[in-house]
């Protein structure tokens, strides 16, 4: 980090203890949510925002069940040079007529809640309602895949991304960019089609890995797949080469080209996210698609278990004290979530929260370590079925009911998005290393189905009625329910 950053920071660290000191500062959390492309987070944020503001039922977070919490209302963005999360627009897609999920996440944003409340302290409840801002930062996971590119150099990273891609699961989706990479002479002199040429190719590889078809995760660089505001710049056009054994290009080789662009994504695009946003997090919530790796097979699952702990390894985590939370933030608290867990049964909700221990157990052994609160939930912050029986072969079968989306299919069968079914999902394995190795039920191989959003419910004074959800109050508990005490 240059000087001039340290100096910012140091002044900035100051004034603020100074402001803290004089109780000109309202406490404030900052609260990152991230999760790869299709987990569900700004279904997340858009529900527990409506939740907290509308004041749902959350009997699990204390503040709200005690009747604590007094108000909740937004507050003007505080980062003029962050986009502004749009719960306004994302709300409207929930409550529409039809309902539809809201735009996944493609860049950074915030958004800051604040809440008033009565604290349980005695010395505070004679101060009056006290008040904390929650400033939710809302980042594609996908960029934190990119933070171990600052170890590597050119060479080290090629070599990796090409031994990624040419295993049985990958192989077929990287083979038009294989093609192309067979006739690039790296020692070539330097040559912006065929550099733009194998950019093009190897993004097109990472997106068809990242399809349902395969649902593959660990695919850095992360802004290939989630480029954001720099969707179509130079920075974005580079991609690995084969060096055959080689180590040394002169200037002005292809090679060196590909490298020089890598160096510099690396420091425009990496550094600044993690120095700028990433570093900053007070807590974290990380929402994961465990049943689309499900549905990808072993591989998938395994893909997704290497991509969990490059994550989670990224997290700088411990306990906070005053000194930290001013220079070097401390992540203390950290959420695991699987998403989607309305496409199961409740019954199979413990088993779901298994194997998502069982995918993440080693980074979550090392962040508890640190000092890092950990806690793995199946939820869902949106509930889009609900739950019955249906009987097969005078057998009954635990069911869930929803709308499943349109081109959905199970068997011979595909959804119109129109009707609502009865679906009988199948049960997840009791012991979770089962589902790391892809298993078959009784029933037949496991598919797990996408609903749409439930019907939204008008309220006589204007607006909608909170969604159904299940365990969002202990994921809120979990984040800031110490703030509130």
């Amino acid at each position: 980090m240059p000087f001039a950053t340290y100096t910012h920071a140091a002044g900035d660290a100051f004034r603020s203890l100074g402001d803290y000191a004089t109780g000109l500062v309202t406490p404030t959390v900052r609260l990152g949510v991230t999760g790869l492309a299709r987990s569900g987070k700004t279904v997340f944020i858009t529900a527990l925002v409506h939740n907290l503001i509308a004041g749902a039922r959350l009997p699990f977070f204390d503040a709200a069940a005690q009747g604590r919490l007094l108000r909740v209302y937004l507050e003007p963005q505080p980062d003029d040079v962050v986009p502004r999360f749009d719960y306004e627009t994302h709300l409207a897609d929930l409550t529409g007529a039809p309902p539809n999920w809201p735009e996944s996440t493609r860049r950074i944003s915030q958004l800051r809640l604040t809440l008033e409340y009565a604290s349980t302290r005695f010395w505070k409840r004679q101060l009056g309602r006290e008040t904390l801002h929650i400033d939710i930062v809302d980042y594609p996971g996908e960029w934190l895949l990119d933070l171990p590119l600052l170890r590597l150099d050119y060479a080290e990273w090629s070599r990796n991304a090409l031994a990624q891609s040419r295993v049985a699961s990958r192989k077929k989706a990287a083979k038009a960019w294989h093609q192309a990479l067979a006739s690039a002479d790296p020692a070539a002199p330097a040559d912006e089609v065929l550099a733009a040429k194998l950019a093009q190719l190897f993004k097109a590889y990472l997106r068809e890995a990242r399809s349902d078809r395969y649902a593959l995760s660990t695919l850095p660089p992360g802004r290939f797949l989630m480029p954001g505001d720099l969707e179509g710049s130079p920075a974005l056009t580079f991609a690995p080469l084969d060096a055959g054994g080689e180590a040394d290009f002169t200037r002005g080789t292809l090679w060196a080209m590909m490298a020089r662009r890598y160096q510099a994504y690396k420091a425009h695009v990496v550094r600044p996210f993690f120095h700028h946003h990433f570093a900053r997090l007070d807590r974290q919530i990380v929402l994961i698609d465990v049943l689309a790796a499900l549905n990808g097979g072993a591989e998938a699952v395994n893909d997704l278990e290497r991509a969990m702990t490059e994550i989670l390894e990224c997290f700088r985590t411990g306990a906070n004290s005053l000194w930290s939370s001013l220079f070097a933030p401390r992540i203390d608290r950290i959420v695991l979530a699987a998403t989607k867990a309305d496409h199961l049964h409740q019954q199979s909700h413990d088993r779901l929260e298994a194997i998502l221990a069982r995918l993440t157990g080693r980074a979550m052994a090392r962040a508890e370590y640190a000092g890092a609160e950990m806690k793995v939930l199946a939820m869902a912050a949106v509930r889009a079925t609900r739950e019955g029986e249906a009987k097969r072969g005078g057998e009954t079968l635990p069911c869930i009911i929803g709308y499943p989306l349109a081109g959905e299919t199970i068997g011979l069968r595909t959804f119109d998005g129109n009707e609502e079914f009865a679906i009988f999902p199948g049960d997840l394995p009791k012991d979770p290393d089962l589902a790391l190795k892809g298993w078959h039920t009784e029933h037949g191989e496991m598919r797990f189905v996408r609903f749409r959003p439930p019907n939204p419910v008008p309220l006589p004074s204007g607006g909608f009625a909170t969604f159904p959800n299940i365990r969002l109050d202990r994921a809120i508990e979990t984040l800031i329910g110490d703030h509130l005490a």
